[in-house]
């Protein structure tokens, strides 16, 4: 055996050692399926720390087997108090050890001795062939096999102990550890030792009589009740010593020199990070596989093309006309798609086959291309067909781009990034990259590996076409490669693939229309609010300096708390993570029910957020095209299938507020025409409804009553007619917030109520509405057996949480399982009623048009003379897209501007 003192050292990992403290050094970490990993994730980093550091040749993880060992044979309550392994941390033994064996890092596990054993007998074996040995561990007891060729490493702590660090730490030699801890003893292992000796008295007792036989010849001498407790212990250190020695001579198969390491099993460790979601450390993988693989090699099975001449792009045309489905993408120059101008196009057939087709790039010394106009005339016929299946990676964008130059893109069969979205909208981001990593354990080219980043950042229009080919003909191809994973998935489970071809594919057409209609705005009128806005908010914040004595920066966190809680004394009610009065908006809305200076502080948050983010930026995102606004739905966002609006969001226009209501006054009809909305009326107490069975909501809605009315009878034991107002709105508040998992206590914050007084609410609501008592304890127990909840149509939801030990993360969970099947049909309903009512509109020959979709309403512009007609097929398409055991109902309004028509 070589002598290894000038190379890296022989590594020993303790694993268990480890396993134990990643788990409770580390946050309780799960992936997206629930699983744990967070022990997991300790470990091997720690691991991958050791390799970068060391870059070692022999190395092994040494992990404590399962039973008893021969300690236990000596003595039997040896550990006998230590509690069982908590099954967050059993869960995450097996899937730590597959990590380890795909890295190629050698692994241990010994039956009938401990981790420590088989440390110390490979550490043995390596000092008698001078190796040098470096022992990663936390455990003291380890201190024990320090020599002049092993070394301790507590890789957490990041510090090495030779022989000099242990008499350093110890006040001991290594070999006096055994000593030492004999006569100490061990809680946590139950090893007896003597009752009253720490370590400064072992320590003083062996440097005064040199070992532990010394100190047992001398037992008479030492005084005091230590003294008595050492002699009646005599008969016991030997056991004692005995426990506390690490055996250096088990029987192994291997030698240090055994124990090489091995070539990762790149594919094995793709999959296991994949599945463990440690997104970070396998793109790293596939990176450096790519960045150490020749390119000629690594490409070799791609064959991606660029097409220059109307011959080449002929050619592919005829090979897409014949393909049953083929993956299409747009490259342009902006994510906006209302400016958005074509660079070019890519496709794919086949898995590992492509082609790009550049048509405007136009920098300095760009190769000549087809025009852009030859390319879309070509592509017109068969982008057109819709009997001719597309498959993209969300291609309403690519719709909205096409629909620009006049192409109407049909024949949208599957979208990859809605296929990842209904099989597990938790799962993963649902963009490529992260798809391709997940799904595919791919490593994507970036759109920033060839635009750059920041203000540099080039449009794909100026990133020259070698660059650019690869990078577009790609994401066809892992679009293609993405459906053929993903859809045989999806098929498997007929509710999912029957929610996605009736409901989210459909809906893209749709959406992109909404789109594209874009609304009207009143910028003068938006101009005239933000002045008024100003105004306000200028008076809030004189009025809060004479509040608070002095002028400060009404949204600074650090100035309002500075002014709350230090200089005006105001009771501190929750904390920051850095231990820092928090000043969050639920800390002020209760600071606000006392305290005049927090309502102040609240009220000018809220409006200067109306105005930065309404009445000044929304006349800014006018388009110059269409004197519209044009926001962006976004189906793969919202865990319960909720749509969601971005740039402008318009989902969030306070509609509670007068200053949001004048907001929405701005929201106008073109001349002729009337803002017509339809909002589904209490949809979610009607799923509840229909979900729990419950006969008194079922009798309410069936007769048409005003049900927070008709729950205010119910709880406070009275009759419709006589309901105050109060006790109305007191229903309203417990019919709601139970949908929304709201407590006792939460309930009672909200109505200025005791605990005490909402709990007894709560009860006479349950009494008097058992059904809705019994969907929610099964449906937390369904929920914590399956991993999810579903909506009526089958949507699943799921919930990592749900089985937590973390009881607030678990009570989080639980709630959200009895509101996402409420929220997630909501959001069912709403998309098929835009699909029917989107089909009649095509149909019809009114002039309508649907401009926004807001929570459970949509709005229409329709040509007044028209409004009557058009609001009866609405309230029937909407009317008619489900049937609950409760009718739906939809409220109709109608006005010049959006606010008039609620």
């Amino acid at each position: 055996m070589p002598t290894m003192q000038n190379s890296s050292p022989f590594i020993l990992v303790d694993g268990s050692s480890y396993l134990y403290r990643a788990f409770h050094a580390m946050p309780n970490l799960t992936n997206s399926a629930g699983d744990y990993t967070g022990a997991v994730y300790g470990v091997v980093n720690m691991l991958r720390k050791l390799l970068k550091d060391y870059d070692p040749q022999y190395m092994a993880v040494v992990f404590d087997a399962k039973g008893k060992t021969f300690r236990d044979d000596l003595y039997k309550e040896y550990k006998a108090n230590r509690p069982p392994m908590p099954p967050e941390l059993r869960k995450q033994i097996e899937p730590l050890h597959q990590v380890i064996q795909a890295m190629g890092i050698p692994m241990l596990v010994i039956e009938g001795v401990e981790a420590d054993d088989v440390i110390g007998t490979l550490a043995a074996a390596a000092t008698q062939n001078k190796m040098d040995t470096l022992i990663s561990t936390g455990d003291k007891d380890m201190a024990q096999l320090v020599n002049e060729h092993v070394t301790l490493m507590d890789t957490m702590k990041n510090t090495l102990m030779d022989r000099d660090g242990i008499i350093e730490k110890f006040g001991l030699p290594p070999e006096r550890i055994i000593d030492y801890l004999a006569l100490m003893g061990d809680k946590s292992d139950n090893i007896p030792g003597v009752p009253g000796v720490g370590p400064k008295t072992a320590v003083k007792w062996l440097e005064q009589y040199d070992s532990l036989e010394g100190i047992k010849q001398h037992a008479a001498e030492i005084k005091g009740k230590v003294g008595e407790n050492l002699r009646a212990s005599l008969d016991q250190l030997p056991l004692s010593y005995q426990l506390a020695t690490i055996k250096c001579d088990v029987e192994l198969d291997a030698a240090p020199d055994d124990l090489t390491l091995q070539e990762p099993d790149s594919k094995e460790l793709t999959e296991i990070l994949g599945r463990l979601e440690f997104k970070t450390w396998l793109s790293e993988i596939l990176s450096g596989e790519q960045k150490g693989a020749d390119k000629t090699e690594n490409n070799k099975h791609k064959q991606y093309e660029t097409i220059y001449t109307e011959k080449e792009l002929s050619a592919w045309i005829n090979k897409l006309e014949k393909a049953p489905l083929f993956a299409f993408d747009t490259e342009t120059t902006d994510l906006d798609y209302m400016k958005a101008e074509l660079v070019g196009v890519s496709f794919s057939v086949e898995e590992n086959e492509a082609a790009y087709v550049p048509v405007a790039h136009d920098y300095q010394g760009a190769p000549k291309q087809l025009g852009r106009a030859e390319l879309l005339q070509l592509l017109k016929p068969l982008l057109e067909d819709d009997k001719q299946q597309k498959v993209g990676q969300n291609l309403k964008y690519d719709m909205n781009v096409l629909a620009n130059y006049g192409i109407a893109l049909n024949g949208v069969a599957h979208d990859t990034m809605l296929q990842s979205y209904v099989l597990d909208s938790t799962a993963t981001r649902h963009d490529m990259d992260s798809l391709a990593l997940k799904y595919l354990g791919t490593n994507t080219i970036h759109f920033e590996d060839i635009a750059g980043k920041g203000k540099k950042q080039l449009t794909f229009n100026e990133i020259p076409v070698e660059d650019a080919a690869p990078y577009a003909a790609e994401d066809a191809d892992i679009t293609l490669r993405l459906h053929n994973t993903l859809w045989p998935k999806l098929e498997r489970v007929s509710e999912l693939s029957w929610l996605y071809q009736n409901v989210e594919v459909p809906l893209i057409g749709v959406l992109s229309c909404i789109e594209r209609n874009g609304v009207y705005i009143d910028v003068d009128m938006m101009g005239k609010q933000s002045k008024e806005l100003e105004k306000s908010i200028a008076k809030l914040g004189k009025d809060a300096f004479e509040i608070a004595g002095e002028e400060f920066n009404v949204s600074s966190p650090k100035q309002i708390q500075a002014i709350l809680f230090e200089k005006l004394g105001l009771p501190v009610l929750k904390k920051t993570p850095k231990g820092q009065p928090s000043t969050a908006e639920d800390v002020l809305q209760e600071l606000a029910l006392d305290y005049p200076l927090p309502k102040l502080i609240l009220e000018y948050r809220s409006l200067s957020k109306l105005k930065s983010t309404y009445t000044d930026k929304l006349p800014l995102q006018v388009s110059e095209k269409t004197h519209r606004i044009h926001t962006s739905y976004h189906q793969a966002t919202a865990s319960t299938g909720r749509l969601a609006s971005k740039d402008p969001n318009l989902q969030n226009i306070p509609i509670r507020t007068e200053e949001g209501r004048r907001i929405r006054q701005a929201f106008v009809a073109p001349k002729g025409y009337k803002i017509v909305a339809a909002d589904y009326s209490q949809i979610e107490l009607r799923i509840m409804a229909h979900l729990s069975g419950d006969n008194g909501l079922l009798d309410a809605f069936a007769k048409g009553v005003d049900v927070h009315r008709a729950t205010a009878a119910e709880v406070f034991g009275s009759t419709p007619e006589k309901v105050t107002n109060e006790e109305r709105r007191r229903a309203k508040a417990i019919n709601f917030g139970l949908i929304y998992g709201m407590s006792a206590f939460g309930l009672g914050k909200q109505l200025g109520i005791g605990r005490n007084e909402a709990q007894q609410y709560v009860d006479l609501y349950f009494e008097r509405y058992p059904g809705v008592k019994a969907f929610m304890d099964n449906t937390r127990e369904q929920a914590k057996e399956d991993g999810y909840v579903k909506t009526v149509f089958g949507r699943r939801l799921y919930l990592p949480d749900i089985n937590h030990s973390n009881a607030q993360r678990r009570q989080y969970a639980e709630r959200t399982a009895i509101n996402a099947p409420m929220q997630g049909t909501a959001a069912d309903i709403i998309k098929l009623a835009m699909i029917k009512t989107d089909q009649w509109i095509q149909e019809s020959s009114l002039d309508i048009k649907m401009i926004m979709q807001v929570h459970d309403e949509l709005v229409f512009e329709i040509k007044t003379s028209q409004v009557d007609e058009a609001t009866k097929h609405i309230e029937y398409c909407m009317n008619s897209v489900a049937e609950l055991k409760v009718p739906l109902q939809v409220d109709v309004g109608i006005g010049l501007n959006w606010d008039e028509a609620h």
